[in-house]
């Protein structure tokens, strides 16, 4: 998991997003913890884990996404965790802290995928971008309201 939270810093940080870290690092924490703990076999190798999940951080001028590819077929579920459970809230929080999320089957394989497997699946969630030199800029001449 530091290694993906060290990606994210950097890549973050090289867009001069550094300041999105830690919504974006949260989100990524649990995207990544989710496909390590359920889209594996139990019983898969660390180097295999570690191969077979993938993170990938795109940014467009207005829009961030994360997307984490997995072997795994099956898609993410959300529910209701029991108030006393320590598990079953990282959907919750990946829609509370991202603008949007959701999941495709993946159109490439992750890594290895298990014998018989399929592509796999992506999961993503969209940071929207606000544009913090926008704010600063006076206002066009034309779009003053009248009598200014």
């Amino acid at each position: 998991m530091g290694g993906a939270r060290r990606f994210t810093r950097t890549t973050l940080n090289s867009w001069e997003l550094g300041d999105h870290f830690d919504d974006v690092a949260l989100v990524v924490s649990e995207l990544v913890t989710n496909a390590l703990r359920h889209a594996l076999p139990a019983d898969a190798a660390r180097e295999r884990q570690d191969s077979s999940v993938r993170l990938h951080l795109m940014r467009w001028s207005s829009r961030l996404v994360c997307a984490v590819r997995d072997p795994s077929e099956r898609g993410p579920v959300t529910g209701a965790a029991p108030d006393s459970a320590e598990s079953g809230r990282g959907l919750f929080l990946v829609e509370s802290f991202s603008d949007c999320w959701g999941w495709h089957p993946s159109p490439v394989p992750a890594g290895d995928t298990p014998p018989g497997g399929g592509l796999g699946k992506v999961v993503w969630a969209l940071f929207r971008l606000t544009d913090h030199t926008a704010k600063e800029r006076p206002a066009p001449v034309d779009a003053l309201p009248d009598g200014l």
